[in-house]
C-alpha cells in the first residue's frame, strides 16, 4: 500500500486510520495546495511526520512551523491547532 493511494485524490483534506493497537493509532492525512485542516485540539500527545510535500502547522497561541517532506514535529495536547497545505501534501499522524 502507498499514503498517494489511500485518499481519492481530489479530495482536499482527508484523513483515515491506516494502523491501529490497543494504545493509539497512525493515521494518514492528505492536505491540498491551498486546503486547511480546520482549527482541533487532541487530548494526547501526537506526532507528525510530513512524508511529501509542504505544510504549515499552526497553534492558536502564535506559533507557525513550517514541515516539508522529511520533518516532524510533536504536537502539544490541548493546544488548539491547524494545518495548511502549502504544496499538495501527504502526512501521518501518530498518537
Amino acid at each position: 500500500m502507498n499514503l498517494k493511494t489511500v485518499h481519492p485524490a481530489d479530495k482536499g483534506v482527508a484523513a483515515k486510520v491506516i494502523f491501529k493497537t490497543e494504545t493509539g493509532n497512525a493515521m494518514a492525512l492528505q492536505i491540498l495546495e491551498g486546503e486547511t485542516l480546520q482549527k482541533h485540539f487532541t487530548a494526547t500527545k501526537g506526532f507528525l511526520l510530513c512524508v511529501s510535500g509542504e505544510v504549515l502547522f499552526e497553534y492558536e497561541r502564535g506559533e507557525s512551523i513550517a514541515l516539508a517532506a522529511g520533518d516532524f514535529l510533536e504536537i502539544i495536547p490541548m493546544e488548539k491547532h491547524w494545518v495548511k497545505g502549502v504544496k499538495s501534501s501527504h502526512l501521518v499522524l501518530m498518537r
